[in-house]
C-alpha cells in the first residue's frame, strides 16, 4: 500500500473544522443574497428573485455533493427546503477531506481505504476520484 500524501496527514481539529464550515455556508449564502437584492431592484419581488436567491446555492450543492457521499440530485433540496441544512452537512463533511468519518456508499467503497494512521483511527481515506465526477478529489 502507498503511503497517504504528506499534505492530506493534516486534520483539523473540530473547531478549525466548524470555522471552515461556517465560511463555505457563508461563502455560497452571501452572494445568493446580493443576486436576489441585485434582480428584486432590477425587476421587483417575485418568482424570478426568489428562484435567483436559491441558484447559487443549487449550484454550489450540486458541484460538491459527490465529494461528500451526496447525489448532485440533492441539490434540488434548495427547492423545498432543507438545502441549507444538507450543504452545511456536506461542507462539514469537506473540511475533513479526504479523510471520511462516514460510511462510504456502496458504489464508493473501490474508491475508499480504511485508514491506517493511528491518529486517524476510525477514518476512511479517499484514494481515487469518484465515477461521476470529472476532477480530482478535494485537497
Amino acid at each position: 500500500m502507498s503511503p497517504e500524501p504528506a499534505a492530506a496527514r493534516t486534520t483539523p481539529g473540530r473547531r478549525r473544522r466548524a470555522v471552515f464550515t461556517a465560511a463555505m455556508v457563508l461563502a455560497v449564502l452571501i452572494p445568493s443574497v446580493i443576486l436576489r437584492e441585485l434582480i428584486e431592484s432590477r425587476s421587483g419581488s417575485g418568482p424570478v428573485a426568489d428562484l435567483s436567491a436559491i441558484a447559487v446555492p443549487m449550484a454550489a450543492t450540486a458541484w460538491l455533493a459527490p465529494y461528500a457521499s451526496y447525489r448532485r440530485r440533492d441539490a434540488l433540496l434548495w427547492l423545498v427546503g432543507p438545502g441549507v441544512y444538507v450543504f452545511s452537512v456536506i461542507a462539514w463533511r469537506l473540511a475533513l477531506s479526504p479523510y471520511r468519518d462516514w460510511r462510504p456508499r456502496p458504489e464508493e467503497l473501490p474508491r475508499v481505504r480504511w485508514s491506517r494512521d493511528p491518529e486517524r483511527a476510525g477514518t476512511w481515506f479517499l484514494t481515487k476520484a469518484s465515477g461521476d465526477v470529472d476532477h480530482t478529489p478535494l485537497r
